[in-house]
């Protein structure tokens, strides 16, 4: 497996993106001893200045998605940091900061599964999670919660599916599929404006392009539009019904979060809210004036749902 990294240089002075980074190795699941380098942020007032003091008893885990990397996550980190919460947001492999295997064969649904439990779980041990999943950090994120339960206080989706082929997926997401494949050159920043209800601001485009240097390194932004099951056929739709046989049992409270204006995943948080018995009674919100990117479009909104959803559900 031929992996690429993006220089650091790439990284230097994005707009509102100031943290340190955090790196983690976690086996390539080629058969070989070799790794990957997966980055992460930690946040919270412990990790500067080399403080003693201990880390929160309440982690949040911010999972981004496709086309985005843990900058999607900028204006929510200090938001929560400032409620007194440890924030870990890593980029997927394939993005941001993380390492990029560098052939579209390279990437499944079970590996992009297996580096994020590796990184979280072997190599960070993190306990007690609050999981903020947005759109592939939903798919992935899903697959954790309901391979270790145990390993989680909450559960927070926006603009997310957890499909299992069963469904006929919606024309948007066909479009990008198509768009993914033909397209010589995916526009990452142009692409992340597009799906936001607010128009944001070039040099914020171009911070969505910083992990991709040239058409290389987006072979993981690519491929991960063809591993969401949209058909029985797939080979993870055995693996998400059976998580789904695990979500219809699991009392973990349970808060969607989705925007009013997401073309892509309008509508899907109803199976959650119908179907997941800790879904029930939580304050589902919909956002309002915000696409498929509510992090951008509406950072407090999402922010505050969050920091409302850890009060209302203490640790019993």
């Amino acid at each position: 497996m031929k992996v690429l990294r993006t220089p650091d240089t790439c990284f230097d002075s994005l707009p509102g993106y100031e943290f340190e980074p955090h790196y983690v190795q976690v086996p390539v699941g080629d058969g070989s001893n070799r790794t990957l380098r997966v980055h992460y942020l930690d946040e919270g007032p412990w990790s500067s200045g080399g403080s003693s003091a201990p880390r929160p008893d309440e982690v949040v885990v911010l999972l981004h998605g496709e086309l985005s990397w843990s900058y999607l996550y900028r204006k929510i980190v200090p938001a929560l940091v400032a409620e007194g919460f440890r924030v870990i947001a890593p980029d997927l492999v394939g993005f941001g900061r993380s390492d990029k295997p560098a052939a579209r064969t390279d990437y499944t649904y079970a590996r992009s599964v297996e580096w994020m439990r590796a990184a979280l779980f072997d190599q960070l041990g993190l306990e007690g999670v609050t999981l903020v999943g947005h759109d592939w950090g939903g798919l992935v994120g899903l697959r954790l919660l309901t391979d270790q339960p145990a390993r989680f206080r909450r559960v927070v989706l926006t603009n997310t599916a957890f499909p299992t082929g069963d469904e006929l997926p919606g024309l948007a997401f066909l479009d990008y599929q198509k768009l993914a494949r033909d397209i010589a050159h995916l526009p990452v920043g142009r692409l992340v404006a597009s799906a936001c209800a607010k128009t944001i601001a070039d040099e914020v485009k171009a911070a969505y392009d910083a992990p991709f240097p040239d058409e290389s390194y987006k072979e993981g932004t690519r491929q991960l539009a063809f591993l969401v099951p949209t058909s029985t056929d797939n080979p993870a739709t055995a693996d998400n019904r059976r998580a789904w046989e695990v979500l219809s049992k699991l009392d973990t409270p349970f808060l969607c979060a989705f925007s009013d204006s997401d073309r892509v995943t309008k509508g899907f948080d109803r199976r959650f809210v119908e179907s997941v018995p800790g879904a029930q009674g939580q304050p589902h919100v919909t956002i309002a004036d915000s696409g498929h990117f509510v992090q951008e479009d509406n950072p407090r909104a999402l922010a505050s749902a969050v920091i409302d959803f850890v009060r209302l559900n203490p640790v019993a």
